[in-house]
C-alpha cells in the first residue's frame, strides 16, 4: 500500500473510533444519524459552492451510484444505531468493522479483479475476519453461531453488509470520475462526491424516519436534547469518510482500504472497555492481536 494511503487511513480510523464512541454515548437512533448527516453535509457545503459548476459534467451513472450508495449509508446508520442501543461497543463495533472485508473480497473476485489481491493480503484479510469474530467470545469454546443471533449482533452484521455495499459502489463511482473530463482535481472531486453522497443518505434517512412513527418521535426528542452531540458526530463522520475516499485513489484495490481501516478496531474495543466499563476478557484482546497481524499483512501485501 502507498504510504499516503496508509497515513490517510490511520487518521481516518482514529476519527472513526471517536465518533462511534460519541454515538454509543448518545444511545443513537436513525433520527439521531439523520441530524448528524445533515450537520456533516453543512460542513462540506463550501465544496459545493466552490465546485457547483462540475455538477452538469458528472456522468449519469455517477448519479445512480450516489442514489444507491446513499441508501446503503442510511441502512448502515439505522442498523448501527440499533446495534449500539442493544449491545456493547466493544462487540458491535468490531463486528461492523471486520465483517465487510468478507463481502468486499468476494465481490472483487466476482467483478473479475481478484488478480489484484495478493496472497499475502488474502491471508491478512482472513486474520482480520477471524480476529473480529473472536472478540465477542469469553472462552474459545463459545464460538458458536447462536452467540451472534442477538439483536445487537444481527444489526451489526446488517450494518457491515451495508458498509460493503456503499464501499463497492463508491469505488466504482470514483473510478468513473477519475476517467471523466472537465472535473476539478482528484481531492476536490472526491470531496464533492462525499457531499453528494451525504445528501443522498440524508434523503434516505429522512424517508426512513418519516415513515416510522417511533423515529418521528425520536427526532423531536433529538432536536431538543442532542443537537450539539449530533453535530460533533456529523463532523467526525464527514471528515473521516472523505479521507477514505481520497485514499482509494492511491491503492490498486478497494479491498485494501476496507481491510486496513480495521486499525480502528483496537481503538474502539479499548474505548469500550476503558470508558464504558465493558468486559475486557483475554480472548477479546487476543482477537485484537490477530487483527493487528492481519493489518500488517494487508499493508505489506
Amino acid at each position: 500500500m502507498d504510504p499516503i494511503a496508509i497515513g490517510l487511513i490511520l487518521v481516518s480510523a482514529c476519527l472513526h473510533a471517536g465518533w462511534n464512541l460519541l454515538s454509543k454515548n448518545a444511545d443513537p437512533t436513525a433520527a439521531f444519524y439523520l441530524m448528524a448527516n445533515a450537520f456533516g453535509c453543512l460542513l462540506l457545503c463550501p465544496v459545493l459552492a466552490r465546485y457547483h459548476s462540475a455538477l452538469p459534467v458528472l456522468p449519469v451513472d455517477v448519479w445512480i451510484f450516489l442514489f444507491s450508495a446513499g441508501f446503503f449509508q442510511a441502512v448502515y446508520c439505522t442498523s448501527l444505531a440499533s446495534a449500539y442501543r442493544t449491545g456493547d461497543l466493544s462487540i458491535a463495533y468490531p463486528l461492523v468493522r471486520s465483517s465487510p472485508v468478507i463481502v468486499v473480497t468476494i465481490a472483487v473476485f466476482l467483478l473479475g479483479r481478484g488478480d489484484q489481491i495478493s496472497g499475502l493480503s488474502i491471508a491478512g484479510i482472513t486474520l482480520i475476519v477471524a480476529g473480529g469474530f473472536l472478540l465477542p467470545m469469553h472462552h474459545i469454546g463459545d464460538i458458536r453461531l447462536k452467540n451472534y443471533l442477538n439483536k445487537s449482533s444481527i444489526a451489526a452484521l446488517i450494518a457491515a453488509c451495508a458498509t460493503a455495499g456503499y464501499s463497492i459502489i463508491d469505488d466504482q463511482a470514483l473510478r468513473l470520475l477519475q476517467a471523466s473530463e472537465g472535473l476539478p482535481g482528484t481531492i476536490q472531486t472526491t470531496l464533492l462526491y462525499a457531499l453528494l453522497g451525504g445528501l443522498s443518505s440524508v434523503l434516505w434517512l429522512g424517508f426512513f424516519t418519516l415513515v416510522n412513527q417511533r423515529e418521528r418521535a425520536r427526532l423531536r426528542t433529538a432536536l431538543k436534547e442532542q443537537l450539539r452531540l449530533s453535530a460533533l458526530v456529523g463532523a467526525g463522520m464527514y471528515v473521516t469518510y472523505p479521507l477514505v475516499l481520497i485514499s482509494m485513489a492511491f491503492v490498486a484495490n478497494v479491498s485494501y482500504v476496507v481491510a486496513f481501516r480495521q486499525i480502528s478496531l483496537p481503538i474502539g474495543v479499548v474505548c469500550g472497555v476503558w470508558i464504558f466499563k465493558e468486559p475486557g476478557y483475554a480472548l477479546k484482546f487476543f482477537g485484537i492481536t490477530i487483527i493487528f497481524l492481519g493489518l500488517v499483512l494487508v499493508a505489506t501485501g
